[in-house]
């Protein structure tokens, strides 16, 4: 996701698994961690849920919190403004290194991420790059039936400079 102002983020995952277990979640965080490495992003990884740190007790927002505790040196359960309003992490996560401060953002199912990255590309103005699959044994990507030539562009020299 590229803001006008030169903002950079990572939204994962966006576009291929509808529900996760917390393996799978916590699996996707590390691949994407290592992803925004490729692009010069020094990642700070927030695993998004409605909860923060335990605010909510539900088992939707346990498996973010299993997720976490199984891929070290992210941060969750994270509610979206925890994670991204310096004010908002320092008062709902005090300590954590994250909160206030992620520029990756995994989402807890398919559903929330698909819904998070439209209202970034649609209200907040953001540019959608991707998707960008990971995981695989050579690179891939996929487009959205939404794209033009533009999208196919970028995409095409972000699926090249993962095979370098």
């Amino acid at each position: 996701m590229l803001g006008k102002n030169g903002e950079r983020y990572v939204f994962a995952d966006i576009a291929i698994n509808i529900t996760l277990e917390a393996k799978e979640l916590a699996e996707i965080a590390v691949e994407t961690a290592k992803t925004s490495e490729l692009f010069g992003i020094d990642p700070k990884v927030a695993m998004l849920s409605f909860s923060t740190k335990g605010s909510a007790k539900h088992e939707l927002s346990q498996k973010v919190a299993d997720a976490t505790q199984m891929a070290k040196e992210l941060d969750g359960e994270l509610q979206f403004d925890a994670a991204i309003v310096p004010s908002v992490g320092e008062q709902k996560a005090k300590g954590s290194k994250v909160a206030g401060h992620a520029n990756v953002f995994i989402f807890p199912d398919l559903q929330s991420g698909n819904i998070g990255y439209k209202i970034a590309q649609r209200l907040g103005g953001f540019e959608a790059i991707g998707p960008i699959l990971q995981g695989l044994n050579k690179p891939i990507s996929d487009l959205s039936r939404g794209c033009n030539e533009e999208d196919v562009y970028k995409l095409a020299v972000i699926t090249a400079a993962q095979s370098l």
